[in-house]
């Protein structure tokens, strides 16, 4: 158990909104097929770079509190490959001299960053630490794979953790994690690095779009994610009915709707597909961001973050709020 707590959270949604009826023709899919195969109704797309969004997104967070000691990117569209995305963040936020780097766990971004973030300022080694996720993935769709590219939607959120006071009981209860390569395949961005490195002849634009098996990965995550589930459950002592609220990432409409197979109800879980889409590593924030703002956290709750990520990968974290 690791004694840290959340004391803030932003989101930054790009003003321009993107229907699924206006992609449909891009698509060339009739009109209905989006929400009807994804669950997606309507989606952000950022006229803006992450860093933009990011630190928007960290400065609702941080309220009327001071900067914080450390900022850890947690996002899988980077400004550049160098240097760290983490750098444009900080400049945006006019800070100089404070540390700054990057975790890099595809859609789990975030839930890894997180936990890093809650271990170093349980340690001692930061007292402030702003988690910040941020996607502007939608420049990377590829409209010849319609369930893909009407999944993807843009934006950020963020979290600012401190060590928990005496007295209370926020607390990182239980953190696990783990990746099968079998599934590498499922979900790729090929180019951009030493296997397809732009300026190899054989590198095609393709390579540089987001692909992705949807099916595949979907079969994949129900057989792997309910026990990872039930590890984290059972190490805390509790039942899926303790659970106060789930904030999973929000990867497509049959992932959302897993989570009732697994002994949570509607009420528990913090859906915000249909309206932002999937924003890769920012969906777990922006939708813990949402919750907080519509009254549905409180000192003392029990909050499951939870999700799937290229790899695959399957990571949870459990906190008391």
């Amino acid at each position: 158990m690791l004694r840290a707590q959340i004391v803030g959270t932003g989101i930054d949604l790009p003003a321009r909104i993107q229907a699924s009826r206006e992609l449909e023709p891009i698509l060339g899919v009739p009109e209905g097929w989006i929400e009807a195969h994804t669950g997606v109704r309507q989606r952000r797309i950022s006229d803006e770079p992450m860093h933009k969004m990011a630190a928007r997104a960290v400065r609702q967070a941080l309220g009327e509190g001071g900067p914080p000691d450390l900022l850890v990117n947690a996002s899988l569209t980077p400004i550049q490959l160098i240097p760290d995305s983490s750098v444009f963040i900080l400049q945006e936020l006019g800070l100089d001299g404070r540390p700054s780097f990057s975790v890099h766990a595809t859609c789990l971004s975030f839930v890894v960053g997180l936990q890093v973030a809650m271990s170093m300022v349980h340690g001692g080694l930061w007292r402030r630490v702003a988690v910040v996720s941020a996607e502007q993935g939608s420049v990377c769709r590829d409209f010849t794979q319609p369930e893909s590219a009407a999944l993807i939607g843009d934006g950020a959120g963020a979290a600012i953790i401190e060590p928990t006071p005496e007295g209370q009981s926020s607390a990182l209860l239980a953190f696990d994690m783990a990746t099968w390569p079998e599934g590498a395949s499922h979900t790729e961005l090929r180019g951009c690095g030493t296997r397809k490195h732009p300026n190899d002849p054989q590198t095609v634009a393709s390579d540089n779009l987001f692909q992705m098996n949807g099916p595949s990965v979907y079969k994949m995550a129900l057989r792997k994610v309910p026990p990872l589930i039930g590890g984290l459950l059972h190490r805390a002592g509790l039942s899926p009915s303790q659970v106060d609220l789930v904030v999973p990432h929000q990867a497509s409409g049959p992932g959302m709707r897993a989570y009732r197979k697994l002994g949570f109800v509607t009420d528990q879980i913090v859906d915000i597909l249909a309206d932002h889409g999937n924003c890769i590593s920012a969906s777990v924030p922006m939708a813990l961001a949402l919750a907080e703002q519509q009254g549905r956290l409180k000192r003392g709750d029990t909050v499951l973050l939870m999700g799937t990520g290229a790899g695959l990968s399957v990571a949870g974290a459990l906190l008391r709020w």
